[in-house]
């Protein structure tokens, strides 16, 4: 068995916001060899498959990362890159004017694509909001059961004890719901940015650039000043990164916190 199966089976798995999805029992592949899914043993709901591109494998665990992120952030790169080739091909034909019959050529088919992308920007719009719908649900009924074990302990019908450890349970739900659907919110207020503001930001992210391109030309001697051109270089890796960094980041981040909620 290769290296990349031996490291899904037998782990257990959770989502990105730290829900326990179920363990590892085994992997589907391809004729090839190829992963195409994982079989995940959810208790008694059964055998669930997981998409191989939507999994991570992060330490001890897989992390399962839901359809809908996949999708908003696709959808995010893909825009973003298209609007900066539109500013680029702008700025190019506004330095030289020769180019402009070329210019119009291109400046077609990435409209073409900005109008393809509108189109699916509804479908993940769609997708975002029903999931929000399916956690404000969740969110109620989680509530209910709090509230329902309030009634419970002040009857003496349940022990202190019990009371509040369903208030933690319930409470790290709540926690969890809440960090999903502030994502969610984030994509969706992304997503529906103008694209006249995100081309503002990719001109000030221009500015970044250029200020750091400033900074290297003013250092006379680099290696007496290596540590700074060093931390130049990297203020130009994250300006040049942008959304993708920052996603990444945060995706990070939330798996950290993740594991280490599990292992304390």
């Amino acid at each position: 068995m290769s290296d990349i199966k031996l490291e899904f089976v037998g782990k257990q798995v959770k989502d990105m916001y730290g829900a326990y999805v179920g363990k590892v029992i085994g992997l589907i592949t391809d004729i090839d060899g190829s992963i195409e899914s994982i079989g995940v043993d959810c208790g008694s709901i059964g055998l669930k498959q997981l998409s191989y591109e939507q999994l991570l494998v992060q330490g001890d665990y897989v992390i399962f990362i839901p359809r809908w992120r996949m999708e908003a952030q696709k959808l995010l790169r893909q825009k973003n890159l298209t609007l900066k080739r539109v500013k680029a091909l702008e700025n190019l034909v506004a330095e030289n004017d020769l180019m402009k019959d070329d210019a119009e050529v291109l400046h077609l088919i990435y409209e073409r694509r900005l109008f393809d992308l509108e189109s699916n920007e509804q479908d993940v719009i769609n997708s975002l909001n029903s999931r929000l719908q399916e956690l404000d649900l969740q969110s109620t009924t989680i509530k209910t059961i709090i509230f329902d074990a309030k009634l419970q302990y002040r009857s003496n019908d349940i022990i202190e004890e019990t009371y509040q450890q369903i208030n933690t349970n319930s409470g790290e739900l709540l926690d969890r719901i809440k960090l999903e659907k502030d994502e969610i919110n984030s994509f969706l207020s992304r997503i529906t940015e103008p694209n006249s503001d995100i081309i503002s930001n990719i001109e000030s992210e221009d500015k970044n650039i250029d200020s750091s391109q400033q900074d290297i030309n003013q250092i006379s001697d680099m290696e007496s000043n290596s540590d700074n051109f060093e931390n130049v270089d990297e203020k130009q890796e994250s300006a040049l990164s942008g959304d993708a960094q920052e996603n990444d980041e945060t995706e990070g981040n939330w798996l950290n916190e993740v594991l280490t909620k599990d292992t304390a």
